[in-house]
């Protein structure tokens, strides 16, 4: 059985369809990565789309981490976990940083991810704020399914962007983003994202991105269903503030509604977290995180992964760290 944290380091894809990568690096105190490689997928037990095993995790001794929780589900998940969810983690994590604005995109809930995909989850996500920036959520108008198809058909990037709602964000806010939740990420947002585990993005713009989206844009599907997943109704002022945490200093950092899908804590003093799966981030000056397995310093662009075996997790020190649970049982 499992009972020790494991140290992460950078699992970066390559080749993804837009630039970005160095403020990881920089977050993580590492030298550059390699152009194209914006996302961190970190404890993943989840593949690029299409393209497995590219984006899962490798353990220190060199098996996949989803290997690892199928020969023990019990050490990595724990029983009540296992009980409820099965061997599944219930959950993906990642450091993005896009260095360019993400085109226009949503993700597909879990039942129409399932009746069209055979997927077994949707895709709803949440951003921890880690460098300040503008991002676009939801729609500021009802739009008719029609006049998106349009839209996307004839590549009309400014109008699409212009239809969402610009959301300004600092260091320690976080938003949710529900399946369906037109959106989009402005270049040099880092962010801590934690979502349920799969790779379905339908994109609704491509142009000037590293990216066939006539091909690859919808899921192969085809944009006239791929698109019946995506919200086209207003997202209203009071709806919008309701996705949206400013300054999470300590505790619970995601609205009520994402506990559904996933947890995140952001722990800045003495606590302590019962047995479970979980995925730290370090934040700022060095956390002390105590297991049976005795104790790690955690500091800041540090990630580490904590098996459900290493019992409870005392968490101290002078810094700050995120924590990442999937769904209570």
């Amino acid at each position: 059985m499992p009972d020790a944290p494991f140290i992460l380091s950078a699992n970066q894809p390559a080749a993804r369809f837009y630039a970005g990568g160095s403020r990881i690096s920089a977050f993580r105190g590492v030298a550059p990565s390699a152009p194209n490689t914006p996302e961190d997928w970190v404890g993943s037990t989840t593949s690029v789309r299409g393209n497995a095993p590219v984006g899962m995790t490798v353990l220190p001794d060199g098996m996949l981490l989803a290997d690892a929780i199928a020969a023990d589900p019990i050490g990595w998940l724990g029983e009540q976990h296992l009980a409820r969810y099965g061997v599944d983690e219930m959950l993906l994590v990642k450091l993005l940083d896009p260095g360019q604005r993400l085109p226009v995109h949503a993700h597909p809930d879990g039942a129409f991810a399932a009746m069209h995909l055979g997927a077994a989850h949707g895709k709803a996500e949440a951003w921890y704020v880690l460098s300040a920036g503008t991002v676009s959520l939801g729609l500021r108008e009802d739009v008719a399914p029609s006049r998106l198809l349009d839209l996307v058909s004839a590549q009309s990037t400014d109008a699409l962007l212009a239809l969402l709602n610009p959301v300004d964000v600092k260091p320690g806010d976080t938003v949710f983003v529900p399946p369906g939740t037109l959106h989009a990420i402005g270049e040099g947002v880092l962010l801590a994202e934690v979502q349920e585990p799969e790779d379905l993005s339908i994109l609704l713009e491509w142009t000037g991105f590293d990216l066939d989206g006539t091909a690859d844009g919808h899921l192969d599907l085809g944009f006239e269903l791929a698109l019946q997943a995506v919200t086209t109704t207003r997202l209203g002022e009071d709806e919008l503030r309701a996705l949206i945490t400013r300054g999470v200093s300590e505790g619970a950092a995601l609205v009520p509604a994402s506990a559904p899908y996933f947890r995140l804590d952001r722990i800045a003093v003495p606590r302590t977290l019962p047995s479970g799966l979980a995925i730290v981030i370090g934040l700022s000056g060095t956390v002390t995180l105590r297991t049976v397995a005795g104790a790690l310093d955690v500091s800041a662009g540090m990630t580490v992964l904590v098996p459900a075996g290493a019992g409870e997790q005392l968490y101290s020190g002078t810094g700050a760290v995120l924590v990442a649970r999937p769904p209570l049982p």
